[in-house]
């Protein structure tokens, strides 16, 4: 699955704005935003990188005024992580991956409770249509990520893209018309799909808001023809929503970024 996973990440940052290929590594850049968790590279399966080639990656970012910074599946490319440490790269985060085919998923019961609790979430997942439901979408995982990346015009547009261009994008409702909480899921690519930002405004948690939408964008992904989906999680608590609803851990993901 390593090599799978690998060859999405390719595949997914070629869809990027700005595609830079060099020496055996893809970066993707929007120039929309200079979030370093969406301008980034990652490498070929099997690539075998020499310090010149890391030299050129930096300068792709540089003249970009972006950090440098690459995430990949180190089994995929286990002549990588060398090279990028004698580069003074260094390792942010290793996150373990999930990941979900259609004999596994497990779609959340449906309680027939008062909407007004939300504890109806399974049956309030609905695709976002307007300005306004990619606006609360973004400002909600905003939230949700304690202001990790800023709510944006550009960020509500990425949303729409994703959904506009074979991908998904899943939310749920608050009473007040805005989002609960949502998420969202790449278009597939190799077989298998990216499900990320699944996030819950922290006035909505613990109501299987998560387990919901994750469920129904892998629903929609599987449907769509991805043999699998595959996700990170941030904590024991979200693994096990993820683990509810049929994900099971595949590998590891590497995080590492040049610092200074």
């Amino acid at each position: 699955m390593d090599t799978k996973v690998q060859s999405f990440a390719v595949a997914n940052l070629r869809r990027r704005p700005v595609v830079v290929q060099t020496g055996g590594f893809v970066a993707g850049f929007d120039p929309g935003t200079t979030s370093p968790y969406i301008n980034y590279a990652t490498p070929v399966p099997g690539a075998q990188p020499t310090g010149r080639d890391v030299a050129a990656l930096i300068e792709a970012f540089r003249e970009r005024g972006l950090k440098p910074r690459l995430e990949f599946a180190p089994d995929a490319a286990p002549a990588v992580e060398p090279v990028l440490r004698r580069a003074g790269f260094t390792v942010e985060e290793v996150h373990e991956y999930l990941v979900c085919t259609a004999a596994m998923l497990t779609m959340p019961p449906v309680t027939d409770a008062p909407t007004s609790v939300m504890a109806t979430a399974a049956l309030l997942v609905e695709t976002p249509s307007t300005d306004e439901d990619y606006a609360s979408i973004d400002a909600a995982l905003s939230e949700a990520f304690a202001g990790e990346v800023t709510p944006s015009p550009q960020g509500a547009a990425r949303l729409r893209r994703t959904q506009e261009n074979g991908g998904a994008v899943r939310f749920i409702r608050a009473p007040d018309g805005g989002c609960a909480g949502g998420a969202s899921c790449s278009a597939p690519a190799v077989g298998t799909a990216e499900l990320s930002g699944v996030g819950t405004r922290p006035a909505f948690r613990g109501r299987g808001i998560a387990a919901s939408v994750t469920a129904a964008l892998t629903e929609t992904m599987l449907a769509q023809g991805a043999q699998s989906v595959w996700l990170e999680y941030s904590g024991e608590g979200s693994r096990r929503v993820y683990e509810r609803v049929g994900y099971k851990p595949q590998g590891t993901r590497l995080y590492m970024a040049l610092e200074g």
